[in-house]
């Protein structure tokens, strides 16, 4: 009830203001288990992706979003769950790897799932490496995974800005990547391994992005 409600209000508005180019809707599966990748630019990139899906995705978003207090903790409880936003404490190692486990639960329910297999995002522009915990999902899952491209996002609200700004974005969604059957004879390190490059490798097509080569780490607290 909260996502419809969410979405009959945020969506046509989102997509008035940043006026967003989409290619590729044809590639998303209307319904089944499936398992959207995507580059990441900006904490946006989680609003802008489901605002133009053509279902309900739901992505993993820090739990501190969905423990403050008082009326502005609720509002904004009720915004990130009207999303689909799935709660995780990134500073837990145990609720991060419990967090695979929630996403396996969506895909389960024949739901869409989002994630970044960079990580965190990128801050000069580049595409990191890959982790394997996108294809850990999808070949546990069985389902296919569509490699979304975004581009534009880091300009809608930049460091330092308090307010969004109007930014040209675009979305592209890729051709799925189909697992089942793929990798059976393959060692489930290297079949992780490989479908997480094949990954990235179409992302890389959708968003020419240079590629970093490396992981990507998130800055140390001050």
């Amino acid at each position: 009830m909260m996502y419809r409600a969410v979405h009959t209000v945020v969506r046509p508005a989102a997509k008035a203001f940043w006026r967003p180019t989409v290619t590729g809707l044809e590639h998303v599966p209307r319904s089944g288990a499936v398992i959207l990748a995507s580059n990441h630019l900006s904490f946006v990139d989680s609003v802008v992706i489901p605002v133009v899906a053509p279902r309900e995705v739901a992505f993993l978003a820090k739990s501190d979003y969905f423990t403050g207090t008082g009326v502005r903790g609720a509002l904004q409880r009720a915004w990130f769950e009207g999303l689909g936003m799935l709660p995780v404490d990134r500073d837990d190692t145990r609720a991060a790897i419990a967090s695979l486990d929630t996403a396996l639960e969506v895909l389960g329910r024949g739901g869409a799932f989002g994630i970044y297999p960079e990580g965190t995002r990128s801050r000069d522009g580049r595409l990191y490496r890959g982790r394997t915990g996108v294809a850990h999902l999808a070949l546990t899952a069985g389902c296919p995974v569509v490699p979304v491209g975004l581009t534009g996002t880091q300009d809608i609200q930049p460091v330092g800005s308090r307010l969004p700004r109007r930014a040209a974005v675009t979305v592209r969604f890729g051709a799925p990547i189909e697992v089942a059957g793929e990798y059976d004879a393959v060692p489930p390190g290297r079949a992780r391994r490989e479908l997480t490059d094949r990954v990235m490798a179409a992302i890389a097509q959708l968003t020419g992005q240079e590629e970093a080569g490396v992981y990507n780490e998130r800055p140390a607290p001050v």
